[in-house]
């Protein structure tokens, strides 16, 4: 991981980070970088460490044209980015749970008794949690997640959007997942900029925080 940053001021990869929304179609961004741009993303928290985030790359014109008439006003960045990251929530991570802790005991960064307790909790926690609450609890984790990819993007050299504006009733089934399973959290394009995202302009923290 982190072998093709380009950008490791995090002052300028926060500030400079702009949502894109035409992009130079001539640019392609290899299978093997979009992965390590994921690997890297994946190092965003979780509610115990489940990492519900899933990843569908759209990167091929078929893919492309498929996902076209979801896309609501969206279609320029369907058309000319390299690829469209569709973020699902996984409502199940909990399946992952011993795989990821079993690991975590086998490199050496936690006990296996805290491994034994962790898992106790999980396994008999999360599948009897009710259904609205698996999926907040995935989409709050995989926007977190979304949040760090566009970071870590920026960081590679590339743009980034996020987008709410999708058919997200029709989004799982047209990629053949399950509905009942993966939440449609967010779609982000990724690409080179063809045309530069404008700065915007941000609320001062006296008008978004509350002091007690």
């Amino acid at each position: 991981m982190f072998n093709n940053i380009r950008n490791n001021d995090f002052t300028s990869i926060v500030k400079g980070r702009r949502s894109v929304r035409n992009y130079d179609e001539n640019i392609k961004i290899s299978k093997e970088e979009i992965s390590e741009i994921i690997s890297e993303a994946s190092l965003a928290p979780s509610s115990a460490n489940m990492q519900p985030w899933r990843v569908m790359v759209v990167d091929t014109p078929e893919g492309k044209e498929k996902l076209r008439p979801l896309m609501r006003f969206n279609t320029l960045q369907n058309d000319t980015s390299s690829a469209m990251l569709l973020i699902f929530g996984d409502t199940e991570s909990y399946l992952y749970a011993e795989e990821i802790y079993n690991t975590a005991v086998e490199q050496g960064k936690m006990p296996a008794d805290v491994r034994d307790r962790q898992l106790e909790t999980i396994l008999s926690m999360f599948p009897t949690l009710p259904k609205e609450l698996k999926v907040e609890v995935a989409k709050i984790d995989s926007s977190l997640f979304a949040m760090q990819l566009m970071l870590v993007a920026h960081a590679h050299g590339y743009d980034t959007n996020p987008m709410a504006g999708f058919e997200i009733d029709q989004v799982a089934k047209a990629f053949d997942l399950d509905e009942e399973r993966y939440a449609p959290v967010m779609i982000i394009s990724i690409g080179k900029a063809k045309e530069e995202g404008h700065e915007s302009v941000r609320l001062s923290s006296d008008k978004i925080t509350f002091w007690k």
